[in-house]
């Protein structure tokens, strides 16, 4: 398991530096976030051994049963919340995780920012932007963008940059380009985007962060 663990982070590590490579970038300045959603403990460690640092998980509760003991192990994991955040969920994710990629609503901006003030943590957050326009799918709405930047910077909400999943079946570089321009405009650095089957593209259209986790750990069961 752990040979398997070395394999997989050094071909997706060798990914990044060839994608980083042709655009004409250190691969230093893409943060690889190995999303461990649904893998069980046993799984995961064989990858913490293997190096990796920054792990990605999807819900709160999950993250909450699965890594205090993992972090008693290996105290230097970096832990992001990369899936959609509940309000009521707000306090609880300010203590867990090291970063949010899932800012969405004014709603949010406000629960995150009475729950950073009782934690004392000021954890950086992506704002999660639906930059296909798709009904059933979370983030905010691109014309409700600058509302919402506005409202997370005068609640002192540390804003880390923006986040997209692109459509599914649709070439994502479009996509990525826009999240990158949108990003460039209103002054943000960080842009969360690529998954494993697209991190190379995301990554030469700029992305600062990449959530990686069928490469890394396989199809889920």
């Amino acid at each position: 398991m752990t040979e398997t663990a070395t394999f997989r982070l050094a071909t997706v590590n060798a990914e990044i530096a060839r994608a980083s490579q042709i655009s004409r970038r250190k691969p230093e300045g893409v943060t690889l976030i190995a999303v461990s959603k649904t893998h069980p403990a046993e799984k995961i460690a064989p990858v913490i051994a293997a190096g990796q640092r920054v792990f990605g998980e999807n819900r709160v509760q999950e993250a909450q049963d699965k890594w205090p003991a993992l972090r008693e192990e290996t105290p230097d994991i970096e832990l992001h919340l990369v899936g959609q955040l509940q309000s009521n969920k707000a306090e609880d994710a300010a203590a867990l995780f090291d970063c949010i990629h899932s800012l969405d609503r004014p709603s949010l901006v406000k629960a995150l920012a009475k729950a950073f003030d009782k934690t004392g943590r000021q954890v950086p957050c992506f704002v999660q932007l639906n930059i296909g326009d798709e009904d059933q799918k979370g983030g905010c709405a691109i014309k409700d963008l600058p509302d919402l930047l506005e409202k997370a910077r005068k609640a002192d909400i540390p804003l880390a940059g923006l986040m997209c999943v692109p459509p599914f079946g649709l070439e994502p570089a479009p996509y990525f380009a826009l999240m990158a321009k949108l990003a460039d405009d209103h002054g943000l650095d960080g842009r969360s985007m690529g998954m494993s089957s697209d991190f190379a593209t995301a990554i030469m259209l700029g992305a600062t962060h990449i959530r990686v986790g069928t490469a890394l750990f396989g199809e889920r069961g």
